[in-house]
């Protein structure tokens, strides 16, 4: 495997789907397709069909107990998944069952050599493929799509635009929303400095760091509050606990009497 630029190997993804056609889709596109094609990472799309079974290569059947719907096979997945070398990399099946995707998982999962994302159709993949493979299941938000694809696609773009050299500034990721202190990003304004009637904020053309930075910090504090209570709350208990380690450390380098 020929390394990048960088250093390192390429971060290499591989995507199971019914529907190889949507892969790289909106990903050959921009950043995450210029780096692409400079090889900092890859993207392979396999067919699932290509292991389904009979004349008319099944890859589904109905679920037990009864219902709607019908169930991927875990024959047909386990097959997908042992054509596909993982090479130690994680195993990813988007989902609504899944726990919320979040920034963190983003950058361990960039950290790494890569990702395998199995995309589901119909009602899902049969449970034991999942629990006999250690698939990491992951929620992209509280609806329902028609398939793992655009899922998929969510995850790869949160993934691929981390990875060395495919953002422009790597301070970026630091400032956006769920940067390093899971807040939300303050708003952004450009010119012109009046439109329709709405000017920028002073502060920001006041040519003063230290005041809008404050200011920034101010904003992203209130729109966390506002619109994403769950964040503020674990932004405040994470708070809490560096106050209390900090008190903690200070009462045990104190002095000794």
């Amino acid at each position: 495997m020929t390394a990048t630029a960088t250093g390192r190997a390429p971060w290499r993804a591989d995507v199971l789907t019914l529907f190889p056609e949507m892969f790289p889709g909106p990903l050959g596109c921009s950043l995450a397709g210029q780096a692409l094609e400079r090889g900092t990472w890859s993207c392979a799309a396999h067919d699932l069909r290509a292991h389904g079974l009979g004349r008319h290569r099944a890859v589904d059947d109905t679920p037990f107990g009864g219902g709607a719907g019908m169930v991927m096979r875990p024959d047909v997945v386990a097959a997908a998944l042992d054509a596909v070398a993982e090479d130690g990399r994680p195993v990813v099946y988007p989902t609504p069952r899944g726990r919320v995707f979040r920034q963190d998982d983003a950058r361990r999962l960039a950290a790494g050599a890569g990702v395998v994302l199995v995309c589901g159709r119909f009602e899902g993949v049969d449970e034991r493929v999942l629990e006999r493979r250690g698939i990491e299941q992951f929620s992209m938000g509280d609806a329902v799509l028609s398939g793992g694809e655009i899922p998929a696609l969510l995850l790869l773009d949160a993934c691929v635009r981390l990875l060395p050299g495919v953002m422009g500034s790597e301070a970026s990721d630091a400032e956006e929303s769920f940067g390093a202190d899971g807040l939300l990003e303050y708003p952004h304004y450009t010119r012109p400095a009046l439109w329709d009637g709405m000017e920028v904020p002073a502060i920001l053309l006041s040519g003063h760091h230290a005041a809008i930075a404050a200011w920034r910090r101010e904003q992203a504090i209130t729109v966390t509050k506002s619109r994403r209570p769950d964040l503020w709350a674990a932004f405040e208990a994470a708070r809490r606990e560096n106050v209390q380690g900090e008190a903690a450390r200070g009462r045990m380098t104190g002095p000794i009497h």
